[in-house]
């Protein structure tokens, strides 16, 4: 599990550092307007969706579902990540297949 909580920390680093505005130099150097500095990586926004998508991923691999549905779901979260997560959450019968039927020993 460690392996999968440093990637995940790593992702949301990287979304951070890509979601910071740009120096006024950067700007002048790639020839924006200043009112385009915002919104290069998505920001609070972009940093969110990608939480959502991780957790979309991690609870998706963990369930019962068959290898195909798995991989189904996946794609289309990372190829989609608003609308995908949107459908998995509406449309995914996320108890059926989360719920986890441990035997009581007696």
């Amino acid at each position: 599990m460690a392996p999968l909580t440093s990637l995940a920390l790593q992702l949301c680093l990287a979304a951070v550092a890509f979601a910071a505005p740009l120096a006024d130099h950067q700007i002048k150097t790639l020839g924006m307007n200043p009112g385009q500095q915002y919104g290069t990586g998505g920001g609070i926004v972009g940093f969110i969706v990608l939480v959502l998508d991780i957790i979309i991923w991690i609870e998706v691999l963990k369930s019962s579902r068959p290898p195909s549905h798995k991989i189904l779901w996946c794609v289309l979260v990372f190829i989609f990540p608003v609308v995908g997560a949107l459908a998995y959450w509406v449309l995914s019968d996320r108890k059926k297949w989360n719920d986890q039927q441990y035997e009581v020993l007696p």
